[in-house]
């Protein structure tokens, strides 16, 4: 067990860890855990702020992090003479997971600390399932890495058959585990999920022919607006680039013509001007027509849970009441 977190969170034995989210959710728990059974030292910050976490870092000679997508985009919202200011030589290893990771936000982590941003992929149910290093990434953009030993993954068509590389379907997998477990008084949840030893947790994506996992979001978020498939961390991933958005989130809602319309959810980053058409224009530029939001809603703060995922389900009940 302790070997297989080993490698999925890229730890070593003696390493300084700074765990940046909270010890009830399943991935900083086993993170935790990791850390001490393999002796090292485990600093724990309450809440997350990007130049307290540089300060710790210079402070106690943090070798390794856990950290969620959420907390690089508020790293590198910090000024070159903020990022100066602290010595972060002593880190060897920044493993990130719960959330996809805009490619650009990923490159500019990468650019500025060097190749040891590394990333996992995993869920409660199954544990960590993959893992990636920089170097990995750099050379296929966007994945999420290869299964670890003793792990499997497959995709499947909605006839729950196999499908080959770079089909988009729905994500099963195995782990060294081996998917022993059930939910409280709900058996009939966990066979649902479960398809010939496999178990999903509702995600979509693909295989490359290298066997190398790439996400395109979850099954229950995406929108099907006119019988096309849109998958909103696409979007956010384009979006969260546009200059004065701090969050975002993409969601759909009922439209009587095309079955679903995209809502952008936006929290600008304080004293920017940005309008729903500065939104839609900017992904008009850089993405394909039927991507552009319809509606564009700002917002003072975007919900989100301790582990870094959005609340979308709030968003999207507080606009229908809307």
């Amino acid at each position: 067990m302790i070997a297989h977190l080993r490698i999925g969170f890229g730890l070593r034995p003696g390493a300084k860890a700074l765990l940046t989210g909270p010890l009830y959710h399943s991935a900083p728990n086993a993170y935790a855990r990791a850390v001490i059974s393999l002796g090292g030292d485990l600093i724990l910050m309450p809440r997350f702020n990007a130049r307290e976490f540089l300060y710790i870092i210079e402070k106690h000679s943090i070798t390794h992090a856990h950290m969620v997508p959420t907390m690089f985009v508020r790293l590198l919202q910090l000024s070159e003479v903020q990022k100066n200011e602290y010595d972060l030589t002593s880190l060897e290893n920044i493993v990130h997971g719960a959330a996809p990771c805009a490619a650009q936000i990923k490159r500019k982590m990468i650019d500025w600390l060097c190749p040891i941003i590394n990333e996992y992929y995993g869920s409660t149910e199954a544990g960590l399932i993959s893992y990636v290093t920089s170097d990995e990434w750099l050379s296929k953009v966007g994945t999420v890495g290869r299964p670890i030993e003793n792990c499997s993954i497959q995709i499947h068509d909605e006839h729950g058959e196999p499908v080959g590389p770079r089909k988009i379907g729905d994500i099963f997998v195995s782990s060294g585990q081996g998917n022993k477990f059930t939910y409280y008084k709900d058996e009939a949840k966990r066979e649902e999920i479960s398809r010939n030893g496999l178990i999903t947790n509702g995600d979509r994506g693909y295989l490359d022919k290298d066997n190398y996992l790439f996400l395109c979001d979850r099954k229950s978020d995406m929108i099907i607006s006119g019988g096309v498939n849109i998958y909103p961390a696409e979007i956010e991933a384009v979006l969260i680039d546009l200059k004065g958005v701090q969050d975002c989130a993409i969601f759909g809602v009922p439209e009587s013509e095309y079955g679903e319309a995209i809502v952008a959810a936006i929290q600008a980053e304080p004293g920017t001007c940005l309008g729903p058409e500065d939104v839609k224009s900017f992904i008009r530029k850089n993405m394909a027509n039927f991507k552009v939001p319809k509606f564009v809603t700002f917002h003072d703060k975007l919900p989100r849970e301790d582990s870094g995922k959005i609340y979308k389900r709030k968003l999207r009940e507080s606009y229908l009441k809307r």
